[in-house]
Formats: structure tokens, C-alpha cells, sequence
């Protein structure tokens, strides 16, 4: 009896094992045009570009190119003519990364709450979703329509009800630190409503309903038994709120950052008039990498913060 107990375990392993190999390949699979789209054209451009932040490169056709050690680097700290345009625009990223954080939960974790309590309804997704489609340029040109001075319809509405007195400017920086944020965050609803969604779905509904038993109301069994199970998902949308908002520049070329709306002037706007505007291509190529490196780890830290804390919780 020990014998044949032993070879139907063999078998159940082996079938096990079998479809552990399948799934893995299946996996590879559908991961592998991803995986060689990022590696041919973000991984090997940036192992490229590394040399040329040594260069006094204007552009791409440029002729002379001449080594210059760290000069680069070490302007953005010596250079008045770079920290007048780099400090500045650094400080309306930074207020404009604040809010947008700050819609992904208004939008984002609102949506998750609601479905998670009513039940997942895949045509609401589907329409909360829709808004992630629309370009940054054709949200740009969204935010003016609506918020035009003379016939934009939200300040017209906002008006009429006396809430405000003079309409709301997009091209300020009231519109582009306040108001901008809250069209990205709109657009991004459904991004960011997976995200949450996936972390309430993977609370274990036993530990909801003892908390229902035992008589605690909404808020506490959101202080204490939902967000603490839901942290990788807080840390997940903390990374791409991070760097989307470092990143934005669509919505800003919408909004005159390029020309005469000073206001819409973030890093990214900078880097591109450095690098096609003034023919100062390596130099943009330089500040850019100085900003994106600390961004880069902040967001490992976090990453690694979210796989412990999901073992931990596995």
C-alpha cells in the first residue's frame, strides 16, 4: 500500500511540476515584446548616451564633439544662467508632484473604495478607465476649453453659482499647480483604481467580516484592517505618481510651457529647450540624469520596502 501511495504522490508532483513549467512559459512568453521593447529603447539608448555627458555635444548632427570631463555636472551648482532656469522649475514640479499625489487617492482610492463595497462592476471600470486612453496633448488643450477666461464652461458654471468672482487662468500658476493636477489625476483614475482595487481584492474576507462581527464601523475597519493590508498598493502608486509627475510634458507643450506660459515651465520643459531649443544637448542630457537618479532611488527603496512588506504579509 506504502509503494502504490508513493507512486500516486510521484505522479500528482510530476503533474504539478508540469504545469509549474507551463505556466512559466507562458509567463516568458508574454513578457518577452515587452521586455525587448524596453531593453532596445530605454536600456540601450541610456548605456549610449552615457558618454556623451562627458561632451560638449550641441546635437546630434554636430560635427565637433569635444571631451569635458565633469563640466556638466557641475554647472547646474556653478552656473547662474542654469540655476535660474533648473531651481525654479524644479519647485513648481515639486508642488505640482505634491497635488498630483494627492489626487491619486482622491480619485484613485475613492473609485477602489466604492466598487470594493458595491461590488466590482466591469462596465464601470471600463468607463472610469477610459480617460487613461486621451493623450497629455489633448488634455492640455481640455484644461484651456474648460477653463477659459471668456467661454470656458467650468468658470462660466463656477460663476453663475457665485463661487467665484474672476475666472480661473489656466496659464497662471494657480491653473498649472492646482487646477492641472486635477485633470491628471482624472485622467489617471483608472490607473490608479486598478491599483487599489487589486490591494482591497487581496484582503482576506475573513478578516473584514470578524471586524464586522466585533462591531467596528467603516472608518475604523479602513484605519485597521484595510489600509495596513493595503500598503504595496499605497507604495506601487507612489512610485508611478513619483515619476509620472517628473515626466509630465504633453499637458505643459498644451499649456505654452514651450513659448510665452512661464508658469507651465517644469523640468521637463527645461530639459527640452536645453537640449532642442538651445542646442545644448549634452548639458540637457546631464541635468537630466542628475534629476532622474535620485528619483530612480527613492522609487528602489520603495520597491523593495513593498516586496518585503508583501512576503511578510504572505
Amino acid at each position: 500500500m506504502r509503494t502504490v501511495a508513493t507512486g500516486a504522490e510521484t505522479k500528482s508532483k510530476k503533474r504539478t511540476s508540469s504545469r509549474v513549467r507551463r505556466r512559466h512559459i507562458q509567463n516568458a512568453i508574454l513578457l518577452t515584446p515587452q521586455l525587448i521593447l524596453f531593453v532596445s529603447l530605454t536600456i540601450i539608448p541610456l548605456f549610449i548616451a552615457i558618454p556623451f555627458l562627458f561632451t560638449n555635444m550641441s546635437n546630434f548632427n554636430d560635427p565637433q564633439v569635444d571631451y569635458i570631463g565633469l563640466d556638466n555636472f557641475t554647472r547646474l551648482f556653478t552656473d547662474p544662467g542654469i540655476q535660474a532656469d533648473y531651481w525654479p522649475a524644479l519647485g513648481r514640479t515639486v508642488r505640482f508632484t505634491v497635488l498630483n499625489y494627492a489626487m491619486v487617492y482622491a480619485f484613485g482610492l475613492t473609485l477602489a473604495l466604492l466598487m470594493y463595497e458595491i461590488g466590482f462592476k466591469g462596465g464601470l471600470f471600463t468607463v472610469i478607465y477610459l480617460p487613461w486612453m486621451i493623450s497629455g496633448l489633448a488634455l492640455g488643450f481640455i484644461a484651456l476649453l474648460l477653463f477659459s477666461e471668456a467661454t470656458g464652461s467650468v468658470n462660466l458654471l463656477l460663476k453663475e453659482l457665485g463661487w467665484i468672482e474672476t475666472p480661473f487662468k489656466m496659464k497662471s500658476e494657480q491653473g498649472t499647480t492646482m487646477i492641472l493636477p486635477v485633470l491628471v489625476g482624472w485622467k489617471a483614475a483608472g490607473f490608479n483604481l486598478a491599483i487599489f482595487l487589486a490591494g482591497l481584492l487581496s484582503i482576506p474576507r475573513e478578516t473584514v467580516e470578524a471586524a464586522i462581527v466585533d462591531g467596528a464601523s467603516y472608518w475604523q475597519r479602513l484605519l485597521y484592517v484595510y489600509f495596513p493590508q493595503m500598503v504595496p498598493s499605497f507604495i506601487i502608486a507612489t512610485i508611478y505618481a513619483l515619476l509620472g509627475s517628473f515626466k509630465i510634458f504633453d499637458e505643459l507643450v498644451a499649456m505654452g510651457g514651450l513659448y510665452q506660459n512661464k508658469a507651465a515651465t517644469f523640468l521637463s520643459i527645461v530639459f527640452f529647450k536645453y537640449g532642442f531649443g538651445q542646442n545644448k544637448l549634452a548639458l540637457a542630457m546631464t541635468l537630466t540624469v542628475q534629476t532622474f537618479l535620485p528619483l530612480m532611488l527613492i522609487a528602489i527603496l520603495l520597491q523593495q520596502l513593498q516586496r518585503r512588506l508583501t512576503r511578510y504579509q504572505n
